[in-house]
């Protein structure tokens, strides 16, 4: 008999027993469906790590040194501190500058209407959602784009000032100088971009400054040195030399060492749940070796038909291997399917974007394992097939 003629043959005897063969091939599909999904969350990890930690072409890395300042305090780096790390730390920075912030800059010299305030102003690329303003009119695409002098107002100041919200309405706030019109009020949130008392244009708010200030420091590292180490010093020498060191704090928030510590548990997740997936394995092999046991004694009568009219040893031989190795790849892709599916669906539950990632070696992974548990489990069966004695089997 010809492979592809084998393979049909071996193809409708699985369809026969349908119910049978679904249920032996359920232990293949768990035991490569975990394998399957704790790898792709780990590679996952793998990728974000390597993301965040992207090189460009010369091999230098990129940080970021934050400023968290005391209430109404200045901005926290200094053009002064940029030349004292430059010096500092000549061979080891390729670059340091200021990153212009957006969110929540912290704003000493500002009044509104006749009110001299502190606070906070975020900078805004997109009108702020419809939801958050209460009086007045929001801030267009437009009003962003071109430079615009206008701004919305907190509700917290808006009531400060004018006692009545809607008052503050068309009045002038200053900030830093320069004169803006208020054009709506709008209610903080806690804890985001929006808890700021002023939201206005980040093209008005730039527009021709040269920054002198910041409270976000990025950092380029030279080629050959460890981003994270060397941002570190930079921490701590600005934590003993900085122009602001006694009105707030500066932190480098390390999601090299947390992502880490995701892949280090993500491995030991991946060995654990491999373990568990190889016991599933062999119990469903044993699963699949007595499906086909049981199949080799109901399927006498046609064994011995078939050698009757001329098939050989190595055709039966090779007529229930094939169900068996059918049998337990069919588990196995439907693993890998079921795997890639769930993994992608907990990913969207971790923290840091992490997003599963399924490769085309996942992929020969399950289907290499489930051939050699067919292999490996339908061996003895399909021998013991091969083997009847086709005078036994006519007595």
């Amino acid at each position: 008999m010809k492979y592809n003629d084998l393979l049909k043959v071996a193809f409708k005897s699985l369809l026969a027993n349908k119910r049978r063969s679904f249920l032996t091939m359920i232990g293949i599909v768990i035991g490569i469906a975990s394998v399957i999904t704790i790898i792709a969350l780990g590679n996952g990890v793998k990728q974000k790590m390597i993301s965040e930690f992207k090189t460009s072409s010369s091999g230098e890395q990129t940080t970021e040194i934050t400023f968290d300042g005391k209430e109404n305090t200045n901005t926290g780096f200094t053009t002064a501190d940029i030349k004292q790390i430059k010096q500092h730390f000549a061979g080891q920075l390729s670059k340091a500058a200021f990153k212009k912030d957006t969110s929540n800059i912290s704003v000493s010299d500002a009044s509104v209407g006749n009110t001299s305030v502190g606070g906070s102003l975020t900078l805004l690329k997109a009108p702020l959602p419809a939801n958050k303003l209460r009086y007045g009119s929001n801030l267009s695409q437009t009003d962003l784009d071109l430079n615009q002098h206008v701004v919305l107002l907190s509700l917290r100041y808006a009531k400060k000032v004018y006692k009545y919200a809607n008052n503050a309405l068309g009045t002038a706030v200053n900030i830093n100088g320069v004169s803006y019109r208020v054009k709506g009020i709008f209610k903080q949130s806690s804890y985001n971009k929006y808890s700021a008392d002023f939201l206005l244009s980040s093209k008005t708010y730039y527009a021709g400054v040269k920054l002198n200030e910041a409270n976000t420091l990025k950092l380029t590292v030279a080629k050959g040195y460890g981003a994270s180490s060397v941002t570190k010093k930079v921490v701590r020498y600005l934590k003993k030399h900085g122009e602001n060191r006694h009105v707030g704090n500066y932190s480098y928030f390390d999601e090299g060492a947390i992502l880490k510590s995701i892949s280090t548990v993500m491995d030991v997740l991946t060995y654990f749940i491999s373990a568990i997936a190889g016991i599933s394995l062999f119990i469903a092999g044993i699963g699949v070796m007595n499906m086909m046991y049981i199949s080799v004694s109901e399927r006498t009568q046609e064994i011995g038909i078939r050698l009757a009219v001329g098939a050989t040893q190595k055709n039966i031989l090779w007529q229930f291997l094939l169900e068996s190795i059918m049998l337990t790849v069919g588990g196995g892709i439907t693993g890998f399917v079921i795997g890639w599916m769930l993994s992608s669906l907990i990913s969207l539950l971790i923290p840091y974007h992490i997003h599963a990632v399924v490769t085309f070696g996942n992929f020969l992974l399950a289907f290499g394992v489930s051939t050699a548990v067919g292999i490996i489990f339908g061996m003895l069966p399909a021998s013991q097939a091969a083997k009847r004695n086709l005078i036994d089997i006519l007595r």
